[in-house]
């Protein structure tokens, strides 16, 4: 079904290099006994492409993102270029692919894997089983919205604005992705904003409702305050399924579900664009976690986060649902096992570098495939 897929690799900078090595073990492992192959190229982004191009992202990355079917992204970013203007900062790398492949729709996963379950600071019965998908809205909202800025008040003193601004069709496009990503998993939406104090809130949830009643009516959708749905994530996180936001509360929330799993550093996302008449919809992956230039070069990276945002590439670019859960049981069975990176070490587990922690798993494939 892959084979004349096309995919992007961009490493980036500090640990970007070296989980994205082990996430291509694993795209050769595929090519090697799966016959599912892919073409693949690569190129820089973030502080490496400034070092060599002068720009965080440069126009013929662009034309490479925009024609591939997907794009996988390490890390950015580190202290070397700290000095740098604002405008070619390494992170303006991805806020450009994110801009001009208009990808409006961020998801997060945060899924408890059982063998890590004592690193997650609530109650084992709380998080046991935990799989919540948290649905950014990306690309509009306060972030973006205009009049912003500081201004000088006349007396002294300064004020600044930032403003909530939504359209329907904004709501519209996240809202289907999340019911229909919902329709994939246990078939429930929770809406999230504060329709009770904020306008393009109240707005939010009367074009989400008028949404579902037209088109998704088959799946069940309950509204939540963005306040309210903060502390059920910390007290029966289980509740939910999929959770759609705006830009602001979405940000929020997604970190906040992901420390329930304990280890940010494993988690990975899917940044989403609308879907085009071929049916193709422009995404890039990449893993949660920065580029930990302290740690870079030292081989001390978890790889996981960066192979799970390979799974979540398989599943929700390609409909490879059997493919991607054959790298997740591995990673699981890995984890199991007993084997470590130094961010997720526990006592008497083993500590492997990140080539062993990619090796074992491309074993354990080989094993499950045998």
């Amino acid at each position: 079904m892959a084979r004349n897929k096309k995919l992007l690799l961009l490493p980036g900078d500090g640990i970007g290099p070296e989980v994205m090595a082990e996430m291509r073990r694993v795209i050769d492992w595929f090519g090697a006994r799966q016959a599912l192959s892919f073409e693949v190229e690569e190129d820089l982004v973030g502080g490496a492409s400034y070092d060599e191009r002068g720009t965080p992202c440069a126009d013929a990355t662009m034309d490479l993102a925009m024609a591939a079917d997907a794009v996988l992204l390490g890390a950015v970013g580190g202290p070397k270029w700290d000095d740098l203007d604002f405008s070619v900062k390494p992170e303006r790398g991805i806020l450009r692919l994110r801009k001009d492949m208009d990808l409006f729709a961020n998801m997060r996963p945060a899924v408890m894997f059982e063998p890590l379950i004592e690193a997650s600071t609530l109650k084992p019965d709380i998080v046991r089983g935990l799989d919540i998908m948290i649905l950014r809205e990306l690309t509009g909202g306060i972030y973006f919205g205009e009049p912003r800025g500081v201004k000088k008040l006349i007396g002294g003193g300064r004020e600044g604005i930032n403003t909530e601004v939504y359209t329907t069709p904004e709501v519209e496009r996240v809202g289907r992705v999340a019911f229909e990503l919902a329709r994939k998993r246990r078939n429930l939406v929770h809406s999230i904003e504060k329709a009770n104090v904020m306008e393009s809130g109240l707005m939010w949830r009367e074009d989400m409702t008028a949404l579902h009643e037209r088109e998704f009516v088959d799946v069940e959708l309950q509204h939540m305050y963005a306040d309210n749905a903060a502390m059920q994530l910390v007290r029966e996180p289980k509740q939910f399924d999929v959770m759609v936001a705006g830009n602001l509360f979405g940000d929020i929330l997604s970190d906040c579900a992901a420390m329930l799993t304990g280890s940010l550093g494993m988690l990975p996302s899917a940044s989403l664009g609308e879907t085009d008449a071929t049916g193709r919809r422009r995404a890039l992956y990449e893993p949660v976690h920065g580029s930990a230039p302290d740690i870079a070069g030292e081989g001390k990276a978890n790889p996981i986060a960066m192979l799970s945002s390979f799974s979540m590439m398989l599943r929700y670019s390609f409909d490879m649902e059997d493919e991607a859960d054959l790298v997740d049981k591995a990673i699981d069975i890995v984890l199991a096992g007993g084997l470590r990176t130094g961010d997720i070490m526990q006592p008497k587990k083993a500590r492997v570098s990140t080539k062993v922690m990619g090796e074992a798993i491309v074993a354990e494939l080989n094993r499950l495939t045998a």
